[in-house]
This record gives structure tokens, C-alpha cells and sequence, in this order.
């Protein structure tokens, strides 16, 4: 059948959602370990905590690198980003100065802009669309995994070896992904590549910008990231607050959200192809807008909160991961710069919410972060039905 996964794609997709994995580790290992680095490194966490934030613009970046995954080629481009995770992350531990482990944290989080969107848009143009949500849903579990199985272990390593022995581990099998990579990802036609110039490069900005799905998709990353971001940056305060956690507590409710994120990708992975992409996307978006509107009424209850906070993140995982998959399609000439776009303005989202959490919540509340949160998700929706208005897609 034409909507059958080919048996010799399954060992690049198990490969590329490993080496996913491992990039996830290295975005997100420094936000628990940021005492320890700081110490480690003789440096204020306030140094640590400004590393990570610098480390956000890479997203940004990765909007201008997308064009030359469309042109050089998927495959060329997710070994790229696996060196750049590689040099940088042993280079850190090799020389464990502040300026070094910025550069290493900041190669890591552009390899990973990069790595990506080139490996959903290889993904799109190698799995038919009718099984697309699946294969980027067990993709996508890399990012839970990272927090469920790679922060644990990194824990192991820097209690028993220190705080440099993380960016051994990861820069080793950085640069063990570039080339494994390099063997079991199909190399692509030379006639789907396009003339790496200025003139067409700035051209595909150009048709990003002035097509309707796209500019829809992109403008619905922005609000339901935001969305999301506003309530992360603060759900740990309300917790403590209304129901008076401590840090173990609080540790134990990270871990849930990361298995909800877990529920999320694998429901993807099992379902979104079978319900269809796009019902998917506005069941999952539309569910965690309730969520987000009802959460202020959870606030009695602890097992209640908990409940509702799993269903969110849950249901927004599952709105997100299925985004992927219709993004790939919205246009599937620049599949890289397209997701590249979303993952940038997803970035800015996220940006925007994390400023403005911590003021609305200080402000009113719970009630005043989930009726923000639940507006911004409705906005998202609206950018979404108004840039797929008449879009249909048109591969079997």
C-alpha cells in the first residue's frame, strides 16, 4: 500500500528519534543543574541562569538556517547539527571555563534549531502522509524521554563524576550520531535540491511569508506557546502557595507532567493518523483551552489540581506533536524552512509567556494566568481556522 511506512526507513527513524533524545538532554539538562554548574564553574547561578536564557535565541537562528536544509539536503544538515552538539559539548568538558560552556550550550541548542526541522521535513517527504503522525509522534517521545529517562541519568553522572562528565557523555555520542547518521539516513535525490543563492534564499522567505497555511501555522505557534509558557513558568509557585509543597513535591509534579507529555506523543503516535491531522491539532488545542479555563476552579483540591495540570499538558503535548505533522504538508517545497518558521515563533511564544507569567500571576492569581492562557490558546485557534480556511491537503 502507497500509505505503508518502507521497512528500511524504521533503523533511520529509531536512529534520528535516539539522537533526538540526546539533543533534548543537552537543551534541557542545565535548567535542574544550574547550582551545580555554578559551582562547578565558580561562576553566580544568576551567570548559569542568563547562559540559559541566551540559549534561547538559537531558536530564532535556526529561522535562517532552515532555507539550507531545503537546498543542501535533510540528511546533511541533521549530521551538521550532531557535530555542532558534539565539538561544542566536548569542547566543554575538556576546558570548564564559563566562556566555553556558553559557546558548547549555544552550539547545542543550534544544533538542535537545526537537527529538528531537518529531521521532520525528512520525515515528510519520506512517510506518507497518512502514517506522518505516527512516525513524528515516536520521534517527538525523545523530548519527554529526555526529561523522564536522560535528567535522571544525568544526575547519576554528576553526582558520581562531577559536572563535566555530562558534556562527555553527550559530546561522545554527538559526534558518534553525526556518523551513524551518516550511514543510515537514505541519501536524497541531487534534483530536489535547489541552488544554494541569495536570490532564492531570501525568495523562500518570501513564499513563507506570503502563504496563508503558513503564515496561519506560524501565528498559532506563537499564542498557544505563550499560552503554555505562562502558566509553566508559574504552576510551581501556585502549587506551593495553595497547597504548600516543598521541592520533592514539586520534583514529584514534574515528573507527572513529563509522563502526561509522554500520554501526549504516544497518542499521537497511535491515534492523530486515524482521527486525521487536522481534527487532531483542533481537538487536542481546543481541549487544553478548557483546561486552562477550568484550572482556577481546581484550586481546593491538590489530587484535583494535579489532574487537571496532567490533562493540560497532555492535551496540549498532543495538539503540538500533531502540528508537526500538518505543518510538514503546509508546504512541502521548504518542509525545513516551514518547520523552521514554526519552531521560531514557537520560541517566541515561550519568550512572551515566560515575561509575562511571572507579572500576571503576582498580579491575580491563578484565575488571572488561566483566563491569560486560555484567551491566548483561543487566539491560536482562531490563526489556525483562518490560515486553513480552504487548505486542503492534497497527497494520499
Amino acid at each position: 500500500m502507497v500509505d505503508r511506512i518502507p521497512p528500511t526507513l524504521i533503523v533511520p527513524i529509531a536512529g534520528t528519534t535516539f539522537f533526538k533524545l540526546v539533543i533534548n538532554v543537552a537543551r534541557r539538562f542545565a535548567y535542574p543543574f544550574a547550582p551545580a554548574l555554578s559551582r562547578g564553574m565558580g561562576v553566580s547561578l544568576s551567570a548559569v541562569t542568563s547562559l540559559i536564557a541566551i540559549n534561547q535565541v538559537t531558536s530564532l537562528l535556526g529561522a535562517l538556517i532552515g532555507p539550507l536544509s531545503d537546498r543542501l539536503g535533510y540528511r546533511r544538515m541533521m549530521i551538521v547539527g550532531m557535530a555542532m552538539l558534539g565539538l561544542g559539548m566536548l569542547a566543554a568538558a575538556i576546558f570548564p571555563f564559563y566562556a566555553v560552556v556558553l559557546t558548547a550550550l549555544l552550539l547545542a541548542g543550534l544544533g538542535k534549531s537545526i537537527l529538528d526541522p531537518a529531521a521532520q521535513a525528512w520525515a515528510g517527504s519520506r512517510v506518507p502522509y497518512r502514517r506522518r503522525a505516527m512516525v513524528i509522534g515516536i520521534m517527538e517521545i525523545s523530548w519527554s524521554g529526555s526529561t523522564l529517562v536522560g535528567i535522571p541519568l544525568i544526575a547519576v553522572l554528576m553526582e558520581r563524576y562531577g559536572w563535566r562528565s555530562p558534556f562527555l557523555l553527550i559530546g561522545v555520542l554527538g559526534l558518534t550520531g553525526m556518523i551513524v547518521l551518516f550511514f543510515i539516513i537514505p541519501p536524497e535525490p541531487q534534483q530536489g535540491r535547489k541552488a544554494a543563492s541569495t536570490s532564492p534564499y531570501l525568495g523562500v522567505y518570501a513564499e513563507l511569508l506570503t502563504n496563508r497555511p503558513a503564515l496561519g501555522a506560524m501565528g498559532y505557534a506563537f499564542f498557544v506557546s505563550a499560552a503554555n509558557d505562562n502558566l509553566f513558568v508559574v504552576y510551581g509557585a501556585w502549587l506551593e502557595r495553595s497547597f504548600g509543597l516543598g521541592l520533592v513535591a514539586l520534583g514529584l509534579g514534574t515528573s507527572l507532567i513529563g509522563m502526561a507529555e509522554l500520554v501526549g506523543e504516544g497518542l499521537t503516535a497511535m491515534a492523530a493518523d486515524r482521527i486525521g491531522v487536522k481534527r487532531s491539532v483542533f481537538t487536542g488545542v481546543s481541549l487544553s483551552m478548557a483546561g486552562y479555563f477550568l484550572l482556577p476552579w481546581l484550586d481546593a483540591s491538590l489530587p484535583a489540581a494535579m489532574t487537571g495540570l496532567a490533562l493540560l499538558f497532555l492535551t496540549f503535548e498532543f495538539a503540538m506533536v500533531s502540528s508537526f505533522s500538518l505543518c510538514t504538508e503546509l508546504l512541502p517545497g521548504f518542509r525545513a524552512t516551514m518547520m523552521a518558521g514554526f519552531y521560531a515563533m514557537a520560541g517566541l511564544g515561550r519568550a512572551f509567556g515566560a515575561l509575562t507569567g511571572g507579572a500576571v500571576w503576582l498580579d491575580g492569581g491563578i484565575l488571572a494566568t488561566g483566563c491569560l492562557s486560555g484567551a491566548l490558546t483561543l487566539i491560536a485557534i482562531v490563526c489556525l481556522v483562518a490560515g486553513l480556511k480552504g487548505w486542503r491537503q492534497t497527497i494520499t
